[in-house]
């Protein structure tokens, strides 16, 4: 069976030159002066699709054999990898079915749709995405892309790390820390394969949403844990229950996982449409917020973040921007 392997990234990316974006690693004045310190910031929110998903979509999709490629592949995911995994369908060739909560941001909906995609609903609270996903699969003879636990899904991510460590070189910098939220763990587990070969002394912080810190809880256990009941929140992008089998046992070697409230992650989306001129969904603007909230020290560091996607519901984004959300935590 493939493990992923820092060798698998190398693979990656190789495999997805030319199909996805080798996306800016970009630097503010304003944030740099705000912090006291450089912060390079890797804009995955313009990537195909909208968000760094891609990348592991298109590794898996596009080694798909001629059978399987008539056959169809099928994802389940809240939105980013939904999108990913239509885009990345379609420009194979092949059909998908994505299983998507009944809560999904619509702006990420229609984006599947526009791909070409098919969707099915499920309710995230009294439903397993996995269940179904599984079901169609078996029924129909496609192949299933999981959203994190796959190799080549976790080392098409980890070309967002080789990228940096590269981009932040050509910038004449050396990154001292990396910061990346968290989810189900495969952008941070490909970020770390990465780092691991190329800066193994550059510590790697995850972030994950205050009430969905399943990793945090995990790292501090030695064992993959889920958190508490949660009250919900706007990070739709970072709600699974517990880290990975697969991503798991490479994150183990981060340094320290941080959480952000919703509000800290309001603000960091306000920060970077104001002051960046970026839009960042609240999943991925997760990192920028723990930096802000003063969770990462970057006064005279040169620190890395990952804005990993930017397919926010424009009500949600307005209400955000115009000072009108109101976090329940």
């Amino acid at each position: 069976m493939h493990t992923a392997s820092f060798a698998g990234v190398q693979d990656a990316a190789r495999q997805i030159a030319g199909h996805a974006v080798r996306t800016p690693l970009i630097e503010s004045p304003a944030l740099n002066a705000r912090v006291g310190g450089r912060v390079l910031l890797k804009a995955e929110t313009l990537q195909v699709a909208g968000a760094f998903k891609f990348r592991g979509a298109y590794n898996r999709i596009s080694r798909l054999t001629a059978d399987e490629l008539k056959r169809g592949v099928v994802a389940y995911s809240s939105g980013n990898h939904a999108q990913a995994v239509a885009a990345a369908a379609r420009m194979v060739g092949t059909s998908a079915i994505i299983v998507m909560p009944a809560d999904s941001p619509s702006v990420k909906v229609e984006g599947v749709r526009a791909f070409g995609g098919e969707v099915r609903m499920y309710d995230r609270y009294t439903e397993s995405r996995e269940a179904i996903g599984e079901e169609i699969a078996a029924s129909k003879g496609s192949v299933l892309v999981r959203p994190f636990d796959d190799p080549y899904v976790i080392e098409g991510q980890g070309t967002v790390g080789l990228e940096m460590v590269d981009q932040a070189k050509a910038a004449g910098a050396h990154i001292d820390q990396l910061v990346c939220g968290a989810s189900g763990g495969g952008l941070i587990a490909g970020v770390n394969l990465a780092m691991a070969a190329l800066s193994p002394h550059s510590p790697v912080i995850a972030v994950e949403p205050k009430h969905y810190n399943d990793m945090q809880l995990s790292i501090a256990a030695g064992e993959r844990k889920t958190h508490p009941p949660a009250p919900g929140t706007i990070c739709d992008a970072l709600m699974t229950d517990r880290p990975g089998e697969l991503t798991f046992p490479i994150n183990r070697r981060v340094d320290r996982v941080e959480t952000v409230s919703d509000a800290e992650v309001a603000e960091a989306v306000r920060y970077a449409f104001r002051v960046l001129k970026l839009v960042v969904e609240p999943g991925g603007a997760v990192s920028l917020a723990a930096l802000l909230a003063g969770r990462i020290q970057a006064k005279d560091r040169t620190t890395a973040l990952v804005l990993s996607g930017g397919n926010v519901d424009p009500g949600l984004f307005a209400a955000i921007i115009e000072d009108r959300f109101t976090p329940i935590d």
